[in-house]
């Protein structure tokens, strides 16, 4: 049986984890939002700036949205890592840095 590996648009951006909490985890948890930042020991503002992106999930934010969902803290912390690696890969320019090889 052949082995079939999803392949991700390499020119699209992998999903930040804020796109998962508000279309599915929030809505899902049907609580208000205000509620939710208090359960994370979060400020409102910290929860909303995620919500915009604007805030990426830090290590500690991530361990405790794994808690309040149920979930791995590594969801969250590869989600965001993905999206600024995808992010950063765009941004920086490597044109005049070398690859070295051992000798």
């Amino acid at each position: 049986m052949a082995e079939i590996t999803a392949r991700r648009n390499p020119h699209r951006s992998p999903t930040h984890p804020s796109v998962l909490l508000n279309d599915t985890v929030l809505p899902a948890l049907g609580r208000p939002k205000t509620e939710i930042a208090r359960l994370l020991g979060i400020s409102r503002q910290s929860l909303y700036d995620i919500l915009a992106g604007k805030q990426p999930v830090t290590p500690t934010t991530a361990i405790k949205l794994g808690k309040l969902c149920g979930n791995a803290p590594r969801l969250w912390l590869n989600m965001q890592t993905a999206y600024d690696l995808w992010a950063a890969e765009r941004e920086v320019d490597v044109s005049n840095i070398p690859t070295l090889k051992s000798a």
